[in-house]
């Protein structure tokens, strides 16, 4: 593996932060340096995903006969890595990333065709069924069952942790089609209309205080949904098969470049609020100790992902390298918003119940501290969930010990 990047790969280097300083408005700059969650509001997301699909890059891991960027390892690296240190909005989104993967290895030439083309539009966006109230890194327990009926399945039972279910068109579902003594067995996984009768989204409120409509996560329930059986992916009782592919992609997903952006952020905070021990909390060894093996371990990461990355451009599978990505990214994840918490100190504390507020025409808004303290304790509560979500951590220790290890 070549680290080392060409005058080309500069290049592209120019011509990406170009883009974003372009594309990347002072609008959309507000609301995300705003936002609880990290997310825009879909009008914005959208905005933002259809400007990256005029110039061609709004889905640069799939193939290029499917709409794909055709970039070499560096250029990928180079484009994810400008991206977060300017603080942009994410370029993945489950339509792009989880569903569309899982479309093209074993969808239907007529799936294709329906679906690929308005997920790289954003014309249509998706949400995630896979967790239920009593199954969630037990993925295998699921029980929301979907029985056949002639050329549709009826769907009665309930996912939960749906993400942005409230903006989806579509989802890609877990559904058990038969009970068997191998559980895994009897899963189909299955594509459905979120304006089909009988599906009711229910907002889960969270410790970081969303305003309503941009909840994070929901509730779903299905009352007699019926949905085509043309809409499974592959066959009958092999959803889980297709549920550990699509996880790949979930869990696989870089994660050092977003961790250097929010680093740089805890640096700019720390640079001016003022210590116990008097001056800044940079001056502070305690703190700088920290901060100094947080970046060295997001380095450590950073090097890891680009041996893997390098793999997988050549072809080889990401398997259960991903867990590692998971749970190290994750707990990082944590690590940088309990040190950005630190270094804001007491104005962290006020709570904001609507950190948007004051980017409303005619707002009035006062608020304690600078406008960044707004979100260092949103972004904390928020991040709580990254040891749990896509399997917890715990299953990815047990994942990498099996499946890496060989123990």
């Amino acid at each position: 593996m070549d680290l080392n990047f060409s005058p080309e790969d500069l290049a592209f280097g120019d011509e990406v932060r170009s883009f974003i300083a372009e594309a990347f408005d002072d609008e959309m700059r507000a609301k995300l340096e705003q936002s609880k969650n990290h997310h825009l509001d879909k009008a914005s997301q959208v905005r933002w995903l259809k400007r990256l699909g005029a110039r061609g890059w709004m889905a640069p891991d799939w193939p290029v006969e499917h709409g794909g960027t055709g970039w070499n390892l560096s250029k990928k690296y180079i484009f994810d890595m400008e991206m977060a240190l300017a603080g942009a909005p994410s370029t993945s989104n489950m339509g792009t990333t989880m569903c569309a993967p899982v479309v093209m290895a074993f969808g239907t030439e007529e799936q294709k065709a329906q679906h690929l083309p308005k997920i790289l539009s954003t014309d249509v966006w998706w949400c995630q069924g896979y967790s239920e109230p009593g199954s969630g890194s037990d993925l295998a327990s699921l029980s929301m069952k979907a029985v056949r009926d002639g050329d549709h399945y009826v769907l009665n039972g309930s996912k939960t942790w749906t993400t942005l279910a409230q903006w989806a068109d579509w989802m890609f579902c877990l559904v058990r089609t038969s009970n068997e003594e191998i559980r895994q067995k009897g899963i189909s996984f299955l594509l459905i209309d979120m304006k089909t009768p009988g599906i009711t989204i229910r907002p889960i409120p969270t410790l970081d205080g969303p305003a309503e409509g941009e909840q994070e996560i929901n509730e779903t329930f299905f009352d007699n949904v019926r949905v085509p059986v043309a809409n499974r992916i592959g066959k009958e009782g092999e959803g889980w098969t297709y549920a550990k592919y699509l996880l790949q992609f979930e869990r696989g997903n870089p994660y050092a470049a977003g961790l250097s952006m929010q680093m740089r952020k805890v640096r700019k905070i720390a640079s001016v609020e003022r210590s116990d021990r008097g001056g800044t909390m940079m001056d502070d060894p305690d703190f700088r100790k920290k901060l100094c093996e947080a970046e060295i371990k997001i380095e450590a990461l950073n090097a890891t992902e680009l041996r893997a990355f390098a793999g997988r451009a050549s072809g080889e599978a990401m398997g259960a390298v991903s867990s590692m990505f998971k749970l190290e990214g994750s707990q990082m994840q944590q690590a940088v918003t309990e040190l950005a918490l630190e270094a804001a100190g007491l104005y962290a504390q006020p709570f904001v119940r609507d950190t948007w507020e004051m980017l409303q025409p005619g707002g009035n808004t006062f608020r304690a501290g600078p406008d960044y303290a707004a979100t260092v304790a949103p972004h904390y509560f928020n991040y709580r969930k990254t040891s749990i979500y896509a399997g917890s951590n715990e299953i990815q220790h047990n994942i990498m010990a099996k499946m890496v290890l060989g123990l």
